[in-house]
């Protein structure tokens, strides 16, 4: 089963009508990333879908904007992350992880609380031909990075006391 398929199994058992397709990203060099095909019928979601889809949302069927414009910087400027120890906290789709690993990043970790991103992250970093590793717990990684990057995260307040660690871990 390839990845795109392995990907749209795993939706499915949300979004009965859900398919992922490989995308090119805008501006991104050729960054491909597999996300919810735009022919995805909204309307047509059961009440069990939507709340499921409200409950537990598939953040990474989806390249959130500021995720979208962190990796755009990044392979522009490959230099902030060339050779360094990348962590990608909230990773989602893995975009961000993807463009530090293009753009030469020494090592790329993803780390998101939900095993479906994961799976969504090792499956993008196949299609873009670079390596990354998965975390799924930011604090089980006692390890130091160079760089600690967060896109769409810190909308949620609940976020917030993750800014201290983030500096803690990137000093």
């Amino acid at each position: 089963m390839s990845s795109a398929e392995s990907l749209t199994c795993l939706i499915r058992q949300t979004l009965s009508q859900a398919r992922l397709v490989a995308e090119t990203l805008p501006d991104c060099g050729g960054l491909q990333l597999y996300l919810l095909a735009a022919d995805f019928p909204q309307d047509a979601l059961s009440p069990k879908e939507m709340y499921a889809a409200l409950h537990e949302p598939a953040y990474w069927i989806f390249c959130w904007a500021s995720g979208l414009a962190l990796a755009r910087r990044i392979l522009r400027e490959p230099a902030l992350v060339r050779g360094k120890k990348v962590l990608d906290f909230g990773a989602g789709s893995g975009v961000v992880a993807c463009a530090a690993a293009l753009a030469g990043a020494r090592e790329v970790v993803a780390c998101d609380i939900d095993p479906a991103s994961l799976q969504a992250c090792a499956a993008n970093a196949r299609l873009n031909g670079v390596q990354i590793r998965l975390g799924s717990d930011f604090f089980a990684l006692q390890e130091e990075f160079d760089l600690v990057l967060a896109a769409d995260v810190l909308y949620d307040k609940a976020n917030h006391g993750f800014l201290d660690a983030f500096l803690q871990r990137a000093p």
